[in-house]
């Protein structure tokens, strides 16, 4: 099984070689815990997280 990988600044899981939300292409697939985050305005997670933009987020990065 091929794991996800993730964009290392902004945690959000990537498919392709570019981040969507910062455009980094530095990315890790040694992550822990995900989080999907569907509203992020009205999102208390969101908030705590420093998340603004909605999808698959890694809780941990390395």
């Amino acid at each position: 099984m091929v794991k996800e990988k993730v964009c290392k600044k902004c945690k959000i899981f990537v498919e392709g070689n570019e981040c969507p939300i910062c455009k980094s292409n530095q990315f890790s697939t040694n992550w822990q815990g995900q989080i999907n985050i569907i509203d992020a305005e009205r999102s208390e997670i969101a908030k705590k997280l420093k998340i603004s933009i909605k999808g698959k987020y890694a809780l941990k990065v390395r």
